[in-house]
Parts: structure tokens; C-alpha cells; sequence
């Protein structure tokens, strides 16, 4: 899939998963997804996630560069469902940069907003795209910020204090 700004989407395979586990030992996201594991462990992660109806592993490229990992999910498919008043159609968002030389240039924020561009044009009943980044993880929350996410309070979820993230539909979107 297309998206603005040049990036384009695919979903996740099994092949995928030496890069990613590579991406998810990385400093900069262990300390936050706190998945750093086994290429085995991610090939059978992917699967399970391509064969289920609750979240899309994605590989995210700029310019015919991998260089990071997305997921999209269904809130209501979600345990986040039971820590917010979640609409039947909001979609949620993870997303991982794992090519540390392109962390804290602005890709984040453009990927995001494309992201949530592209969701809330590819399903007209979705309102609402959502986050919850850990609340110490402020290039984060800045990054969704930028990308025109809004603070929409604190969520205490079994591993981490988060900040809910939302953006919501406009008329553009």
C-alpha cells in the first residue's frame, strides 16, 4: 500500500522476521516494546497476527527502504478496549523505527500521519486512531503530536503508564 510522503506499507511474512528481531534488540525500542526476540519467536508471531482478524504486522519503507515495523489493530480485538471508551470501528497503531540512523529526523511523525491518513480513508466507519505510548517516551508522544494526535489522558495498563493517543477524523481525512 501507497501512502503519503513517499512511505509504503506491506504486510509482515515469516521472511521478515531476522529484521525484525534485529530492529527489536535496538536500544532505542527494547526499552519500550520490550520484544527483543528470537527470529524463531517473531516468525511465529507474525504468523499468528497474518492469521487472525486483531492486528496487521507491516513492514514500512521510504524510498525502497525497510526501515521499520507497524502494527494495526483493532481496538475492540484489544486488551486496550478495557482501559478507554473505544468506538466499535477505532483502529491502534504501533510503530517501531529500527533503522537507528533515520531515529529522531522527523520520519516518525510524517510515518504517522500518513498511517493514520491512510486508515481513516480506507475505512469510512473509523473515526478515531489511537496510541499508547508509554508516558516516559517522549519523542513518542511528540512524534504523535506532530503528526496531529492529541493527549486524550493517562491509561495505567498492566506493564506501563501510557498516554492515550487519538486522532481524530476531520472533514480532510
Amino acid at each position: 500500500m501507497n501512502l503519503d510522503s513517499g512511505f509504503e506499507l506491506r504486510p509482515a511474512v515469516p521472511a521478515d522476521a531476522a529484521r525484525i528481531a534485529v530492529w527489536m534488540s535496538q536500544p532505542h525500542i527494547q526499552r519500550w516494546w520490550q520484544q527483543d526476540w528470537s527470529v524463531e519467536r517473531w516468525a511465529s508471531e507474525i504468523s499468528g497476527q497474518a492469521a487472525g482478524e486483531h492486528s496487521v504486522p507491516c513492514i514500512a519503507a521510504v524510498d525502497d527502504d525497510d526501515f521499520g515495523y507497524v502494527e494495526l489493530y483493532r481496538v475492540r480485538l484489544d486488551r486496550l478496549a478495557e482501559y478507554y471508551s473505544y468506538d466499535e470501528n477505532d483502529w491502534g497503531v504501533h510503530v517501531a523505527i529500527g533503522d537507528g540512523t533515520r531515529v529522531g529526523r522527523g520520519l516518525g511523525r510524517q510515518l504517522l500521519r500518513a498511517l493514520a491518513d491512510a486508515v481513516l480513508q480506507a475505512d469510512p466507519a473509523c473515526r478515531r486512531v489511537v496510541a499508547e505510548p508509554d508516558i516516559e517516551n517522549t519523542p513518542s508522544i511528540r512524534a504523535f503530536g506532530a503528526a496531529g494526535f492529541v493527549q486524550h489522558g493517562e491509561l495505567q495498563l498492566p506493564d506501563k503508564t501510557a498516554v492515550l493517543m487519538v486522532r481524530t477524523r476531520t472533514l480532510e481525512a
